[in-house]
Parts: C-alpha cells; structure tokens; sequence
C-alpha cells in the first residue's frame, strides 16, 4: 500500500509542479494577445465589514469570437469564501457579450450570511448606538440587452431578492427604533427596464470612453404584505480620459433610490459605503430612502504590472422629500494595483480610504483588498 501512494505521489509531483509553473507563468507573463484563459485563485481578501476573507474564486475570461478586435471581454466568475467576522459568502456571475457587441447578457447568484453592525436610519447615525445584527440574503438576476444603435443598448430583466435579519444584541437600536418597517426581512421581484450606453475601450480597465446605465425596476404585489411593493432606481454614470501615456482619470456619479405608496421597508433602504463607493465608510452605517455619490480617480500605471490611484469623493443618503436636509460627507484615499492579467485588465486592488470626522469620534477610514477595479 505504501509502495502505492509512493508512485501515486511520484507521478503526481511533476503534474503539480507543472500546473504551478503554469500559473506563475500566466501571472508573470507579457503575452498580451486576445486569448481565453481560466485562472483558478486563492482568495485572501480585506473589508472592514467582513475582516479578513479567505476562500478561493476562478475567472475564466474569453472572447466569443477572437478575430473580432471590438468584441468586448467575457467573463465567468465563481467565489466561495469565509470571513473571520463570520460571513459566509457564495456567487456567480456572468458576464458575457456576443459577436460585434450586439448583445449582452448579465447573470448572477448571490448568498451572504454575515453579521454587520447597524446604527440607525439617516445620513448622522452614531458609533455609540452600534448594534450587531445577522443578515441572510440570496439574490438572483439576469438581464440582457441589444444594441439599439452604435454603443447603446436597451434591455430588461428581473431581479429577485429574499433577506432575513435577526437581532444578536437584543435591546438596541434596532430593537427600540419605532421607524423600521419589516424590519425582520422579506423578499420581492423586480422587474428592470434597463439603457446602457457604453463606450469604453476595455471593461475592467478602462483608459477612455462614457459608461451611463439607467435601470428603474418595479416589484409589484406577488408575495403579500408586508414584502416590498414598489420601485426601484438605478443610475450609474462613468467617464474616462486618457490624460497621458501612463495617466487616466476616471469620474463617477451614482445615484439609487427607492419609492413605494407605503412604508419603504427597512430591508430596501439604500446604504452609503462599500469597496466601490465611498471607500472607508461602514456599509450600513447610514442608510435611508436615497443615495447619492460621486467620485474622481486618478490612475497612473508606470509600468504594465503594477499601478497606482489616488481617489476622491462626496456622497449622502437622504430621506424622499429631504435632500436638503443631509449634507454631503467626504472620501478621500490612495491604493495600488497589481495586474496578473495585461491584456484584460485584470488587477488585484489595495485602497485605503478616509471620510468624516464625526463629533466625538476617530475619523472614518477603511481598508480594502480585492479584485478589479472600483468602476
């Protein structure tokens, strides 16, 4: 038996050291042709919401016809992961334009289970009213959109979302708050009318070009009361310049907001912060009806494996009918890049980020370790 696991190890060696060699070969290499490849991947990642993620992901990225030089770049992505915060997280996405870009499709499958501080509704919580809650969510879309004329597409699809909260903490905020609305959960189906107008030159990286995605999506009455009846709206608007061989800028506005003729329910409400906007800011630590953002990024790439950013921004949340009444918080914050990937854009991405100094606390900040870049 030994002398069998013997050879067995003998003969699997080589295979090892062979498939190792492959991958450092894919990180390391200069080949920027239009090929297809799958790239299996431990993922070691950071947020303040979730600590440190540990799991493993795999990107296959491909082209469905490679003699089209203006086919956009496809991609299928897989990720399991934990967290040492206590999120479970599982998802696949793809991402997928045809021949000429006259069509592209969009899927993707979400669980988290993950606890998360919450602190109350509006854009001036505070870090004393912390509270620790558990949140279970799966989320299901698909959408497709066609080519209207040169770089425009319009499209549709549906979006289905179930969420379950539970209080860990029972006795605060969430607890006593009188303004949640379902506030243990529920679940609806959004039904998206989308236009997209995209003239980017390379998706996950791109050097030029406008990128405006309007979505208004509307779940009607399928699950009874108290789930969710009402609409939905998404615009996120990105603008790129190639200020120099090594130099990019890159600006974004995002805007989401939620209407309803009842009660907006807590599970809907629009939460300020994240790896993509507003770096630095708690996700969830102010949330309400609406959310506002804005960006600029400065990209300077030296040499084509490694670059660097520096980035600021402003956003808020705010109640309907109260814009006025919240002001806009800063972001601030600079980060690296290192692309295992030239000809795609692929990237692994450092930012560290800082905001607002509220009344009698430490300034906001965050660290973030991921993949692709934020927009």
């Amino acid at each position: 038996m030994k002398k069998i696991i013997y050879i067995a190890f003998l003969f699997i060696l080589p295979l090892k050291i062979f498939a190792q060699k492959k991958m450092i070969n894919h990180f390391f290499s200069d080949d920027t042709t239009r090929h297809n490849s799958f790239l299996p991947i431990p993922v070691a990642a950071y947020s303040q919401e979730a600590g440190l993620i540990l799991g493993g992901a795999g990107i296959f990225s491909f082209y469905k016809n490679k003699n089209d030089v203006d086919s956009k770049a496809s991609e299928l992505f897989g990720l399991a992961a934990l967290s040492t915060k206590g999120r479970v997280q599982l998802s696949f996405r793809a991402n997928v334009w045809t021949k000429q870009n006259k069509y592209h499709y969009f899927l993707e499958a979400k669980y988290f289970d993950q606890p998360f501080n919450f602190y109350g509704i509006g854009n001036e919580t505070l870090l004393a009213q912390e509270d620790l809650l558990n949140l279970k969510k799966f989320t299901a879309t698909a959408e497709i959109e066609k080519r209207i004329i040169s770089k425009l597409y319009l499209g549709g699809g549906i979006n289905y979302q179930n969420l379950v909260y539970q209080d860990k903490n029972p006795g605060g905020i969430y607890q006593t708050s009188t303004n949640l609305v379902d506030k243990n959960g529920g679940q609806f189906l959004l039904f998206n009318f989308t236009s997209l107008f995209d003239s980017r030159d390379n998706v996950p990286y791109p050097s030029k070009g406008l990128y405006a995605k309007i979505q208004y999506g509307y779940a009607p009455d399928f699950f009874g009361a108290p789930n969710f009846t009402g609409g939905m709206v998404d615009i996120d608007l990105r603008n790129f310049y190639k200020l120099h061989k090594n130099f990019n800028l890159g600006l974004n506005i995002t805007y989401e907001g939620v209407t309803s003729n009842q009660s907006i329910p807590f599970y809907t409400l629009r939460e300020l912060g994240n790896d993509q906007f507003m770096r630095g800011y708690y996700s969830g630590r102010f949330r309400d009806d609406n959310l506002l953002t804005s960006q600029a990024e400065l990209r300077y790439r030296p040499v084509p494996r490694f670059g660097m950013v520096a980035f600021v921004g402003a956003g808020k949340v705010y109640a309907n009918g109260a814009f006025a009444k919240s002001s806009f918080k800063p972001d601030y914050g600079l980060g690296a890049r290192f692309f295992f990937d030239l000809e795609k854009g692929l990237a692994i991405r450092l930012d560290y980020a800082m905001g607002e100094k509220p009344v009698g606390e430490k300034r906001i900040s965050g660290f973030y370790v991921s993949l692709g870049e934020a927009f």
